[in-house]
């Protein structure tokens, strides 16, 4: 095997701490441990030898197709098939999109661990999966929605209320809708949000005016000015956040902008114990 074969090297050493059984292969007469290099090919439907060669680093660059199917064949992990791409082609793969099954409970302590700044996760189609108590009393109690109104794009052009928290509704939206397609451009989501952006067509000449202006918007950071039904006019300072190792989910946090703002609102959270 070639010093510098860094592929090659990942490669062997995957294959190397796989346990034949977890893939239906026999575990007898083995002389080394994890799956033998055939039983890898096998299973990313590519020649023995092709795969035998990559190992070796010899044979040229794999395509990325030959490097998928060895990914899923070896059933890596995530990370490690951004690795695999990275050591083949000097990039991490195209992203690909799959639709989350929630967060962990160590996320969501993250939020509540927040008291006063609501905070919420959102993923890539711009779906709340995840909120804390400030996010329910100060911008909406998603508690009380199904899981397909918990959307902000829904809520933003269908729902009245929300509409008339927005100082000015049509700067905020037309920002919405130019982050939301770069946002999930960027996942590769652009199959799964198609039937969204259809509804919201059909439902809101708005949205439909805003999205045929092929306008792309960075999140990132900024102002949020809201009418509170009951609090009146509040500002807040919104931040945005990668979740590590979860591309998928975004953390976005508002902050109080003010000494003020920040005292009335705490005071209001306080009176409502029950969120």
């Amino acid at each position: 095997m070639k010093i510098d074969n860094a592929l090659g090297t990942f490669l062997r050493d995957r294959r190397m701490r796989l346990d034949p059984a977890t893939f239906g292969f026999s575990t007898d007469r083995r002389r080394t441990p994890g799956l033998r290099r055939e039983e890898v090919a096998q299973r990313a439907n590519i020649s023995a030898t092709w795969y035998t060669w990559l190992e070796q680093g010899r044979g040229g660059a794999p395509s990325a197709d030959v490097v998928e199917r060895i990914a899923t064949g070896m059933m890596l992990t995530e990370p490690e098939r951004e690795h695999l791409h990275i050591l083949a082609f000097g990039h991490p793969p195209e992203a690909r999109y799959s639709e989350p099954d929630g967060i962990s409970a160590r996320l969501q302590r993250v939020l509540d661990a927040i008291p006063f700044s609501p905070a919420m996760i959102r993923t890539a189609t711009w779906d709340i999966v995840a909120w804390n108590k400030a996010a329910a009393a100060i911008l909406t109690d998603y508690s009380t929605l199904s899981r397909r109104e918990r959307n902000i794009l829904r809520l933003m052009f269908s729902d009245s209320r929300v509409k008339a928290a927005q100082e000015d509704w049509r700067s905020v939206a037309r920002f919405v809708v130019g982050t939301f397609r770069a946002d999930a451009a960027r996942a590769g989501a652009g199959a799964e949000i198609r039937h969204l952006v259809e509804e919201l067509s059909n439902m809101s000449p708005e949205f439909a005016a805003l999205w045929r202006d092929n306008e792309v918007v960075g999140h990132g950071e900024g102002v949020k000015r809201l009418q509170h039904p009951e609090m009146g006019s509040i500002e807040l300072e919104f931040s945005t956040f990668a979740v590590e190792g979860r591309q998928d989910l975004v953390m976005m946090v508002y902050n109080p902008a003010s000494s003020e703002v920040a005292a009335r609102v705490q005071a209001y959270i306080e009176t409502r114990p029950n969120l």
